[in-house]
C-alpha cells in the first residue's frame, strides 16, 4: 500500500512510502537534504512500521521540534491508524 504524507515544520515538503508484507519500502522525501533522506530511507526500509516509529519518533533537528525522521514516524503512525 502506497502512502503520502505532507510534512510539517521541516525542509521536506512530503514523504512517501509503501508498506508491503508488513515492512516499509520505497521511502522517498520530496524537498530537503537529499543525502540525508537517502540514508534515512535506506535505514528505515525493511523495518516494520512499528519498529521504525519506535526508533525515529521524537528526533529533533537543531532548534526545530521535529525532523525528517520524526515526520516519517508520524506518517507511519498515521498509516498504522488508518489501516
Amino acid at each position: 500500500m502506497h502512502y503520502s504524507y505532507h510534512t510539517k515544520g521541516v525542509c521536506a515538503a512530503r514523504v512517501e512510502f509503501d508498506v508491503e508484507d508488513g515492512v516499509v519500502k520505497n521511502v522517498s522525501f520530496i524537498g530537503g537534504c537529499d543525502g540525508n533522506h537517502k540514508g534515512l530511507a535506506a535505514l528505515a526500509e525493511g523495518m516494520t512500521p512499528d519498529e521504525a516509529v519506535r526508533r525515529l519518533k521524537g528526533i529533533s533537528c537543531g532548534t526545530r521540534e521535529s525532523s525528517c525522521p520524526d515526520q516519517l514516524a508520524i506518517a507511519l503512525e498515521a498509516f498504522i491508524k488508518n489501516q
